[in-house]
């Protein structure tokens, strides 16, 4: 039995526990949060309400975009990581927790103060922030506490890694501690675009300390840190699908090589790629674009790799349970189980996001969707379906292995009823979203006529039902924060933190893949290729701009 196993059978210890718990709880504060904001957002966007004097539209939309694309997902990817982590190579560190806990503190300490300037309507510039839209400074300080507090976080599991492996020379370290180096490694790295953004160019534009700020150059700094983001919150899911999932369904990873080499590709392809974001932008040559494209295609590779791993997965876990036919191993997968079955849909849902991406990406068809509501589609089934409901399902059982409770049969169906509800929500939302955009409806505005413009009043329809299905998500919030509670009530026991062991037979991995310093210089040199004559070229002609308030 691999030593990773021997300690994913052991209670947590009260301390570990404590700081994964934490993580947890406070990233469903913000969706809570984030949820109230986006009902109200979408309710007005359908037209079905008017919103009181004081709040505005706008603010809505950047309280939700942070509150769930930021804070959410930050928070509970940092705590489960957090969790693997100890159940791999044993418990937290003191160095390790104090590190945790401090990034918590940072972090909290930035979310409280942005929330504040947010409700405040002093900070309505969208969870991307585009200058020459600007906000409080205090905003921005905000952001950059975050940030630090985040890094500190990932400080913490590089020297839990680190000190593993110096305690255990020769050994291959546990995967999923492999897998969360890789993820915190490519959240250090795309991190530095926005920090730089944020302390360079926003902090002393904001607070007056120069007049202008070069928008084109800050843009592409955030587009830096916006792109990888993605893949920050995916990798964390790609996690709990190759290591958590073939433990649930009584299976074994297929390939502990395959496995790493799919992270290392994400994150070596996932930051050079940003350009994509800015297809439609003056003041970038058409060849970096192009270059940016292509690094951006190159991660369907290890996207694809991961669909081959995960069901082969299943159908070996079939064959093993004496299954035959071509599809008889989807029989006896565990479709009533919540552990399984959100992060089921939630892969699931991820292929027709992953073909939106292609979309996206591609120079032609994003002349048609940039800017409208297939953007925001898209955006909405890759992280808030594919990674929420991953993140859904690792929660039913995160919480009661963290706290020594059980998740019983009662909350297991309440986890399946909130995972159909998510599902039903999202289809109705993102599907005439993406229909909707097809036709033209511009996305970030609320509700207008357009002066009864025809073509206008047609993207009605749609947006009603984008209204309904966003009343229907805000239900599956408040059943997901009812039953989070639950388990925190639930019956004390043990709850087993999943840990997946290789297939018999598998071919060896590669000491290659533990290499780091090969892995983040071809990531290094692929970032310089890709940004440095572009960058340079921003900073030299680029045109300033005095800040704008437009809400």
């Amino acid at each position: 039995m691999s030593t990773s196993s021997i300690t994913a059978g052991k209670p947590f210890h009260e301390n570990d526990g404590q700081l994964v718990l934490a993580h947890v709880l406070f990233a469903f504060a913000a969706l809570l949060l984030g949820g109230i904001a986006g009902l109200l957002q979408a309710m007005v966007r359908g037209g079905t309400i008017t919103l009181p004097h004081g709040i505005g539209y706008y603010q809505l939309l950047t309280a939700h975009g942070v509150l769930m694309a930021l804070i959410f997902t930050t928070y509970f990817i940092i705590g489960f990581l957090y969790g693997g982590v100890a159940k791999t190579t044993g418990r937290l560190l003191p160095t390790t927790l104090a590190l945790g806990w401090t990034g918590f503190l940072l972090m909290s300490m930035g979310t409280a103060v942005g929330t504040v300037f947010i409700l405040l309507n002093k900070a309505t510039v969208l969870y991307t922030f585009y200058a020459p839209m600007k906000a409080s400074p205090y905003f921005y300080v905000a952001l950059a506490l975050v940030v630090v507090g985040s890094w500190l976080s990932g400080y913490g599991i590089f020297y839990q890694y680190n000190y593993w492996r110096k305690t255990h020379p020769g050994e291959r370290s546990p995967l999923f501690s492999f897998m969360s180096v890789v993820t915190m490694l490519l959240w250090q790295v795309a991190t530095l675009g926005v920090a730089a953004e944020v302390l360079i160019q926003l902090i002393p534009w904001s607070f007056g300390w120069v007049d202008t700020i070069n928008v084109l150059l800050s843009r592409t700094l955030f587009w830096y840190f916006g792109h990888p983001l993605v893949y920050f919150w995916l990798l964390p899911a790609y996690i709990c699908w190759y290591v958590v999932i073939p433990k649930v369904i009584g299976g074994r990873i297929y390939s502990d090589a395959l496995a790493r080499l799919s992270f290392l590709l994400l994150f070596v392809f996932s930051i050079p790629v940003g350009f994509h974001h800015q297809l439609m932008e003056p003041g970038i040559s058409q060849f970096w674009k192009f270059l940016q494209v292509a690094l951006t295609l190159m991660v369907v590779v290890p996207s694809l790799m991961t669909a081959f791993s995960l069901f082969a997965t299943f159908e070996l876990a079939g064959r093993a349970k004496g299954v035959r036919g071509v599809f008889g191993w989807l029989k006896v997968l565990p479709w009533n189980d919540v552990r399984f079955f959100a992060p089921f849909m939630g892969m699931l849902i991820f292929i027709p996001a992953g073909a939106g991406g292609v979309i996206n990406a591609s120079y032609q068809l994003d002349e048609v969707v940039h800017n409208t509501l297939w953007i925001t589609g898209h955006f909405h089934l890759t992280v808030a379906t594919s990674v929420a409901l991953t993140f859904f399902g690792i929660a039913y059982w995160l919480i009661p292995a963290v706290t020594n409770r059980r998740l019983t049969p009662r909350l297991n169906k309440l986890g399946l009823w909130q995972t159909w509800i998510w599902v039903i929500g999202m289809f109705f939302m993102s599907g005439s979203m993406h229909t909707v955009g097809l036709l033209g409806a511009p996305r970030r505005t609320a509700y207008t006529t357009y002066g009864d413009n025809a073509q206008a009043s047609g993207w009605i329809p749609y947006e009603v039902v984008m209204a309904i299905g966003g009343m229907i998500l805000f239900v599956g919030v408040l059943l997901m924060i009812y039953n989070i509670y639950a388990l925190l009530q639930a019956p004390a026991g043990y709850e087993e933190f999943p840990i997946g062991e290789e297939l018999d037979g598998a071919e060896p991995t590669p000491k290659l893949f533990e290499r780091w310093g090969v892995w983040l210089g071809i990531s290094v040199v692929l970032i310089f290729v890709a940004y440095t004559i572009p960058v340079v070229e921003m900073i030299q002609t680029g045109v300033g701009s005095p800040g704008y308030k437009t809400w």
